[in-house]
């Protein structure tokens, strides 16, 4: 009876003691959050310290404790970017910015929009300075716009174009016995190359060819008309091997203005303010001064900014989910305070059919009050789709866009099968009760057309919600789809997009739309958790935070992406990452 007694007890203590210090855990990140995302007292001669170390994404739905727990590396939200940026030009006591790049990460347009949101900043006449010990090629394209660039003497900066590299493993699915059956419209629609293919098509070649040239000269001219250095001089710097060249002949090439010690960059700030050397600089996070923001509520008239960012209905746990967003775009349709709406679209795409479920409720939404999209790193196929009937669409002109064509894949794991010895009989009561089930088997001629009726038909669906929201024919839109992807500078020249801009730009088209002045509060959706919303949530952000994530090979990845995909895609070709 005492032994029961003492393991019960046992028992008994060790469950306190856990509730004891998940409790305790609860309370130390509940004030660290509190602690991270408290207004700061901005004090006059201040700088505005913006940190560009971390992946930029456009909108932290997760919030605080998330990018706490995070093991990767620190999110930083361009959306809170973006509005210090602007609050901070007016804000008397703020004098200057410093920038600290180091390990960015992100896409050319959101460089391309930090960028023009520092340019807006220096109207005001207040300082931009920017300092580094490696400057990555985007983080240095955001950095030239500064009034003064220093590099650490030991720095370096890589500069040395844009690439665009494709994985193919046809080979490989041949030896394990796995053939990709593709089904596509669009000669560019080449996604299933990764799966097909053993090298890049020509038509897929052109494509890339010609929107990376296009997204590079974007960075070419902005660099050459910040730095007053030509473009044939800067391609001629991007061939000349700059991440191995010393810090000296980057000052000598005028791609920088001084080579400073971190703690002599920081006596530059003080000269510049008119501090002594003894004398602190007073600096203003910008997760502190963003905080503020939700202090501020100009009353009357809404504007709705939604962000709809991730592969459409593919699975990921941060990607679009049409369920939701169709929700979310009823419940801001019938909020009669919302005067207008722009639709932050960073998408590749992803299911057909769920990209036109949410095109529908867009289409729904537009009816009731002017509808903006803004384009963010990608705008591409389903991306394009959900955002083609807006009333305006704005990108940048770095946005991957277009990717207009449908595509389907059916593995057929015949032969694989056959090696490994397994062997798959069907029973059916009618011919087609297994279609597009049964992947140990190829598809029949019949069964090809079957599908290939079904991409022919949602690819006229796709130029038909095309050619109605951008007011042109379905041949003039087949012309630029046909699955291309487009630079936003080219999109813009097809009339794929209506003007280049930023979404500070797209959400003054909206409330002009709205006619609703320069009075409007906005709204961002989806609506941030708060920390309690996010404990709520720990045992799957927690572990997988805590722990770390499964860390797949690329081979892993490619079966993982098949397992998840819809048959019918409208997807842009492979991952695109531009380096």
């Amino acid at each position: 009876m005492n032994f029961v007694k003492s393991v019960f007890s046992s028992c008994l203590g060790v469950l306190l003691a856990f509730f004891a210090i998940f409790f305790l855990f609860v309370i130390v990140v509940s004030i660290s959050v509190a602690a991270l995302s408290s207004p700061a007292e901005t004090k006059n001669n201040s700088v505005l310290s913006i940190p560009m170390s971390g992946v930029v994404v456009d909108y932290n739905e997760g919030g605080s404790l998330e990018s706490l727990l995070s093991s990767e590396q620190k999110i930083i939200d361009l959306s809170d970017v973006l509005w210090a940026l602007k609050e901070a030009k007016g804000d008397d006591r703020i004098k200057g910015v410093s920038l600290k790049m180091n390990s960015l990460s992100c896409s050319y347009a959101a460089s391309e929009e930090i960028r023009k949101a520092l340019q807006d900043f220096k109207e005001s006449g207040k300082f931009v300075y920017a300092y580094s010990g490696l400057y990555t090629q985007k983080a240095y394209f955001i950095a030239s716009v500064a009034d003064s660039v220093f590099i650490n003497p030991e720095g370096s900066l890589d500069f040395s174009g844009i690439s665009s590299s494709s994985l193919f493993c046809k080979a490989f699915l041949e030896k394990v016995g796995v053939e990709m059956q593709v089904v596509r419209c669009g000669a560019y629609k080449s996604y299933a190359e990764t799966f097909s293919n053993d090298t890049m098509s020509a038509e897929n070649r052109e494509q890339m060819e010609d929107m990376i040239s296009s997204i590079w000269d974007v960075i070419l001219e902005g660099i050459s008309e910040s730095r007053s250095i030509s473009k044939e001089k800067l391609s001629q710097l991007a061939d000349d091997y700059l991440a191995v060249r010393p810090a000296q002949y980057l000052l000598s090439s005028n791609l920088v203005d001084g080579l400073a010690y971190g703690d002599e960059y920081e006596n530059y700030l003080r000269s510049r303010l008119s501090l002594s050397a003894s004398d602190e600089v007073p600096m203003v996070d910008v997760s502190q001064y963003v905080a503020a923001k939700e202090l501020l509520d100009l009353g009357g008239d809404k504007l709705a900014v939604v962000y709809l960012d991730g592969e459409i209905d593919n699975g990921n746990r941060d990607g679009i989910s049409s369920v939701k967003t169709i929700k979310l775009l009823s419940e801001v349709e019938k909020d009669s305070a919302v005067k207008a709406v722009v639709l932050r679209v960073n998408s590749p795409g992803g299911s057909a059919y769920g990209s036109e479920q949410i095109c529908h409720a867009v289409e729904k939404l537009k009816a009731r009050k002017p509808v903006v999209a803004s384009f963010g790193g990608y705008a591409a196929s389903g991306g394009y789709y959900i955002s083609s009937n807006a009333d305006k669409i704005v990108s940048n002109a770095s946005t991957i866009t277009g990717s207009i064509g449908v595509i389907a894949m059916v593995p057929n794991a015949k032969d694989l099968a056959e090696k490994l010895g397994v062997h798959y009989e069907t029973v059916k009561t009618n011919a087609n009760a297994d279609l597009l089930e049964n992947v140990f088997r190829p598809m029949t001629e019949s069964e090809r057309a079957v599908v290939q009726a079904s991409v022919d038909n949602f690819y006229s669906t796709f130029l038909k919600r095309c050619a109605t929201g951008r007011g042109m024919s379905v041949d003039q839109v087949h012309v630029y789809a046909q699955g291309r992807v487009w630079s936003g500078d080219d999109a813009a020249k097809l009339n794929l997009v209506d003007s280049l801009g930023t979404l500070n730009d797209a959400i003054g088209w909206a409330a002009s739309l709205a006619h609703i002045g320069e009075s409007y509060t906005i709204e961002t959706y989806p609506k941030k958790r708060n920390v309690w919303e996010e404990l709520e949530e720990f045992p799957a952000l927690g572990y997988e935070k805590l722990f770390g994530n499964d860390v797949f090979s690329k081979e892993k990845y490619i079966f993982e992406k098949i397992r998840g995909l819809e048959r019918v895609q409208a997807i842009i070709p492979y991952t695109i990452e531009l380096r």
